[in-house]
This record gives C-alpha cells, sequence and structure tokens, in this order.
C-alpha cells in the first residue's frame, strides 16, 4: 500500500485532480493567516527599546528567509526523487520551486538591506550571511535558467537536479555563519533548544507569520506545479479532455522536449 501510494504521488494526472479540491479551502486559510500574522506584527506588536519601528520588518524578513532556506531543501529533495525513481511529477515540483525560491530569496535581500540601513547605516555589507544568502540566490535562478536552455527535457530535469543537490552546502553555511564567522547578523532569536531572545509579544505574531509563510509557499508551489504539469502534459488525452481541446490521441506522455 505504502508503494502503491508513493508511486501515485508521482503521477501528474492525481496531483491535478487531488490538489483541486485543496485549493478550495487551503487558499482562503492562507490569505487569512498572512492577514492576521502581518496586521498583529506591523501594527499591534510593542515598539522594540533600541530599534524603534524599524525592527517591525522582520515579520517580513525573518518568514521570507526561513522559507527560502526549506524551499531550497524541498526543491533538491524532489530533484533528488526524480533522479532516483524516475518520476515526472518531481521534476515538475523542482522546477516550480526554483522561481518561488528565487522570489522569496530576493525578499529576503531587500528587506534585510531595508532593516540594515538604520541598524548598521549601510544598505549592504559584505557579511557572511549576506554573501552566501546572494550565492543561494544565484543557484535558484541558475536553476530556472538551466531549466530553459536545454533542447531535451530529461536533460534539463537531470542538469537543475544535479545543481539543486550539489547547492545544498550553502544552506548549512547560511545557517551557521553567524557562529562560524564575525558577523553583523546577530544569533538566531528563536531557539529550540533554549529560551528565545525574543519578547512573547513580539515572539507570537512572529511564529504566526512564519506558518503564513509555509502556507504560501505550500499554495505558491502547488500552483506553480499545477501549471508546469498542464505545460508538460499538454499532449495527453486527459489534459486535452480537462481544457476542451482536441487531443492526438496520446494517453499517457507528456511532453518530451522543452
Amino acid at each position: 500500500m505504502a508503494w502503491q501510494w508513493f508511486h501515485r504521488l508521482g503521477s501528474p494526472r492525481w496531483f491535478y485532480e487531488k490538489t483541486s479540491r485543496w485549493l478550495v479551502w487551503f487558499a482562503p486559510l492562507t490569505i487569512a493567516l498572512l492577514l492576521i500574522g502581518l496586521i498583529w506584527g506591523l501594527a499591534f506588536a510593542p515598539i522594540d527599546a533600541k530599534q524603534g519601528n524599524s525592527y517591525r520588518i522582520i515579520f517580513i524578513h525573518m518568514p521570507a528567509a526561513v522559507l527560502s532556506l526549506v524551499g531550497y531543501y524541498i526543491m533538491a529533495i524532489a530533484g533528488g526523487v526524480g533522479l532516483i525513481w524516475r518520476m515526472k511529477l518531481p521534476f515538475m515540483v523542482m522546477q516550480a520551486a526554483a522561481p518561488i525560491g528565487a522570489a522569496l530569496t530576493i525578499l529576503t535581500l531587500a528587506t534585510g538591506s531595508l532593516w540594515g540601513y538604520p541598524t548598521w547605516g549601510t544598505f549592504w555589507e559584505w557579511d557572511a550571511r549576506n554573501i552566501f544568502m546572494l550565492v543561494l540566490l544565484f543557484l535558484y535562478l541558475g536553476i530556472v535558467v538551466l531549466g530553459k536552455v536545454y533542447p531535451v527535457r530529461d536533460a534539463a530535469d537531470k542538469a537543475c537536479a544535479i545543481l539543486a543537490l550539489v547547492g545544498t552546502v550553502n544552506v548549512p553555511i547560511i545557517y551557521k555563519s553567524v557562529d562560524w564567522w564575525y558577523s553583523l547578523h546577530q544569533p538566531a532569536s528563536i531557539k529550540f533548544t533554549g529560551a528565545s531572545s525574543i519578547h512573547p509579544s513580539m515572539l507570537y505574531p512572529l511564529l504566526l507569520c512564519i506558518v503564513a509563510y509555509y502556507c504560501f509557499y505550500t499554495l505558491s508551489l502547488i500552483l506553480y506545479t499545477r501549471r508546469e504539469v498542464l505545460v508538460r502534459e499538454a499532449r495527453t488525452q486527459w489534459v486535452g479532455e480537462l481544457v476542451g481541446a482536441p487531443n492526438n490521441g496520446d494517453k499517457s506522455g507528456g511532453e518530451r522536449h522543452a
């Protein structure tokens, strides 16, 4: 049963049909969590004693940073599954995750710069974490570009998967950079093995924002993957029936070339 379930997860058609039902309730839930978390943090959380209101950008910056790192692992794992088990859907998830991760990384760098100016007096410093976050952005963009330049889809997927797996070494470096090198960034404010350094009145809305960003990431990944499914499976009978277009009789195959 577990093996059958695993292979069902690799079916683009099964994924598309199942997620159609999920989106009905998951999209409104995500929007509600984002609105509540951001309004709570940006409007009602107390003013910080040292940074004043400028710290409020943490409610946008930190969740984006967390998801840019977690999203890279999701992308790399999807690529690894596609390489090992030769499934089509994991490769689609990998390609869908790349632009989302790139956007979150850009948001992280942009909000970090806006937060850094009143804190450090500059928009950018060649700080260890900044440098490796920039590397993360280049990795994401590299996978986006690499997925489009190869004329053969299978070759593009394999090349992107290998690059994604190699790039995973950058993620723990980003996480530990504030401990390994002198850094303008402060150590982690939220800790699972000890007391957090952030006050509960700020911690709770921040945690809610992180949960909301996780939901937003999941929603975006589902939508982008559904788009990727339709593009790659455009020549199949089930997609033809879905969009009401005539098909060429290909009942099982998908797009073989970019």
